[in-house]
């Protein structure tokens, strides 16, 4: 699982057939069967265009992708969230936040040991408490399609957008910022038990919005963007 966080980092466009091949080159001769159970497991998905070979769950009411060619021009425009596979030395947790795409401000940030719904919404609920986006825009996992999470979003009168199936590049900036904590934080620092990685997220997030500069910025951090919307 390590092997395959690390490679799908790099190369999220490998599907099972690739990413068993490059198992066997490293010297580990698993089978096709458990690297799709692996990447189920740590909710991993390869990026392109897929036959339609499977059907999402029920939901009332299902949201087009409102985001294709709109410019972002301000905070609080679009927001969007995801949910990433965070490696510890013996086991893993979930780890989901949430971001503004103008700024690459993120607003908040949860993790948990399970891919239940609840970790989602409190993630969601302080980041509301800072302000509220005209439009939300999430993948169609079960978490985000979800009546609790859709209705929060409802009762604040955000607009729903959802990606694409299989289009993770839906939602690039939330992709950008996993590449950023997993190299420069998860990869180098080997996290021990589920406390060591909320204490180590915890610093990195706030080096990321206060002190990181970013070059789509200006060279500015994204709270200096942020903070002056």
């Amino acid at each position: 699982m390590r092997l395959l966080d690390e490679q799908y980092t790099r190369t999220p466009f490998y599907g099972t057939r690739k990413m068993t091949a490059w198992l066997h080159m490293q010297g580990y001769p698993v089978d096709r069967k458990r690297v799709r159970r692996l990447l189920y497991l740590m909710g991993l998905e390869a990026i392109y265009p897929k036959p339609r070979t499977s059907v999402p769950g029920a939901v009332e009411q299902r949201y087009p992708y409102l985001l294709r060619g709109m410019r972002i021009e301000r905070c609080n425009q679009v927001w969007s969230c995801d949910i990433t596979y965070i490696r510890l030395q013996r086991g893993f947790i979930y780890l989901m936040a949430v971001i503004d795409w103008f700024s690459r401000y993120v607003l908040s940030w949860e993790i948990s040991v399970t891919l239940d719904t609840s970790f989602c919404l409190e993630a969601l609920d302080r980041a509301l408490r800072i302000a509220t986006p005209e439009i939300f825009n999430t993948d169609q996992g079960v978490q985000f399609t979800s009546a609790e999470f859709t209705n929060q979003l409802k009762a604040a009168d955000i607009r729903i957008s959802w990606d694409g199936r299989g289009r993770a590049l839906d939602n690039i900036f939330v992709e950008r910022l996993w590449r950023s904590v997993k190299y420069e934080e998860v990869y180098i620092k080997d996290y021990h038990s589920v406390l060591d990685a909320v204490s180590n997220l915890r610093a990195y997030f706030t080096f990321y919005n206060h002190e990181r500069l970013h070059q789509a910025l200006d060279y500015q951090t994204p709270a200096q963007v942020y903070t002056s919307r």
